[in-house]
């Protein structure tokens, strides 16, 4: 059974860095893309970044580029999401997940329960 659990979400400054984690379970990292996408009450949701596999090529929104880094550990069964120089906007619920396929898509096939930012002063 796939399962990803996120953690690491808190209240912080403006101008201030997070990492967040996320454990997976159920599947083969080295051979499935993962990736983080946020979605506030009320609006859309908005893809982050993604790794494919094996090659490991990572994509960046434009929003995050620069600012947010995703790295995953194959033999620990993680993800990883560091955030930068957050912003105000960036408050919102983050999630990762997996495309079950080794390509990076734009619908998730399975997805964690989130881990909330709070930006604010």
């Amino acid at each position: 059974q796939v399962q990803l659990v996120e953690s690491g979400g808190a209240l912080v400054q403006p101008g201030g860095s997070l990492r967040l984690s996320c454990a997976t379970s159920g599947f083969n990292l080295r051979y499935y893309a993962v990736g983080w996408f946020r979605q506030a009450p009320g609006k859309e949701r908005e893809r982050l970044s993604c790794i494919s596999a094996p090659d490991e090529v990572t994509w960046y929104a434009d929003s995050v580029k620069g600012r947010f880094t995703m790295s995953k550990d194959n033999a620990k069964n993680m993800v990883y999401l560091d955030m930068n120089s957050l912003k105000p906007e960036d408050t919102s619920v983050y999630h990762c997940g997996t495309f079950q396929t080794s390509r990076c898509g734009t619908v998730y096939d399975a997805w964690g329960q989130g881990t909330e930012v709070i930006v604010s002063s």
